[in-house]
């Protein structure tokens, strides 16, 4: 798979606000900068706010009863955070934590709803980014169904890598994945076990390497190949 192609597949890379309802957005709000690892919201909580992301990468999670975690997705710039809870006003259904040093713009759910009602070209293309989310999750459900876990596993990283891989310095076409086994394990549905086994095998054939909290991929195409794609 060529860099070009891989650019192109990327969907990651196509910001859903066009850069007047982002500057919009912008100044509804405040300038603030995260470090990695910083909490900026916790499932349970109540919506005071959300955050548009306009450098680096934050972690949906959700928790279930039984304590399992499950990777819901990353979001990038120029994507929000903690706005579907503003809308219907209930608690967060997920925790939202910057797996990368985060630039971005916090909004209260108050000036949010204010903008929604002044602006209705903006509130429809922010209904649109959550129907492409909502839409995109449940093409990745319906294909894990009849995948193994290794595909599966392979299919999550393949998609991680094409929306939201950054390029690996000199090393053509390796782009880095910021997520441990742990959260691919919870993307993908399936075991840490199952997730190592899986790892394994793709590094040996020169497919990835792993370290803490973040997988590089070298060859999008084996990944593509292993992932049924």
């Amino acid at each position: 798979m060529t860099r070009e192609r891989a650019a192109a597949e990327r969907p990651g890379q196509t910001r859903p606000f066009t850069e007047s309802e982002e500057k919009v957005l912008r100044s509804a709000g405040r300038s603030r900068t995260w470090p990695a690892g910083t909490v900026l919201f916790l499932q349970g909580d109540a919506p005071d706010c959300l955050a548009l992301v306009t450098e680096g990468r934050v972690k949906i999670t959700a928790e279930a009863r039984s304590g399992y975690t499950s990777l819901l997705s990353l979001r990038g710039p120029g994507e929000l955070v903690g706005e579907m809870a503003c809308l219907d006003r209930r608690t967060r259904s997920a925790t939202a934590v910057t797996v990368t040093p985060v630039r971005g713009t916090a909004i209260t759910a108050a000036r949010f709803l204010g903008l929604l009602e002044q602006d209705h070209g903006l509130a429809l293309s922010i209904l649109r980014s959550i129907v492409a989310r909502l839409r995109h999750a449940d093409a990745l459900r319906a294909d894990q169904g009849a995948l193994s876990a290794g595909a599966r596993v392979a299919r999550v990283l393949l998609d991680l890598a094409l929306r939201h891989g950054t390029e690996v310095g000199a090393e053509d076409h390796a782009c880095v994945v910021p997520v441990s086994q742990a959260d691919l394990a919870g993307a993908a549905g399936t075991s840490r076990e199952s997730v190592v086994r899986a790892l394994r095998e793709l590094q040996r054939d020169g497919v990835v390497t792993t370290s803490r909290g973040r997988i590089v991929v070298h060859d999008l195409r084996g990944l593509g190949g292993r992932a049924g794609v």
